[in-house]
């Protein structure tokens, strides 16, 4: 399994409501993507200084699943609506995990 970590900092301007509504689209998003596993998005909590503004997690069965995750129509749509826009600065990493590792 495959944990895909990806973290933004928002442009100046981002409101509270942008990064509302960015949260429920994804949510609504991850759950018409049959390949995701586990799905987390939403605002940094700053329980520690620095960091980035909002981070997302996602786990899937392989690389093919990942593809298949940011490569649907609905995660891109996600992306041209509103978070292409919010975005100054994005981060990435994917992960091995085995299964059951979070239980």
């Amino acid at each position: 399994m495959i944990l895909h970590i990806a973290t933004f900092r928002w442009k100046d301007g981002v409101t509270e409501a942008d990064v509302t509504e960015l949260t429920e689209s994804l949510m609504r998003m991850a759950a018409g993507i049959p390949e995701l596993r586990s799905y987390a998005a939403g605002p940094n909590l700053h329980l520690r200084p620095a960091g980035a503004d909002y981070g997302v997690a996602a786990i899937v069965d392989d690389a093919a699943g990942l593809d298949a995750y940011l490569d649907h129509p609905a995660h891109q749509a996600v992306y041209e609506q509103s978070l292409g826009r919010m975005i100054a600065e994005r981060a990435a990493v994917q992960l091995p995990i085995s299964q059951g590792s979070f239980e």
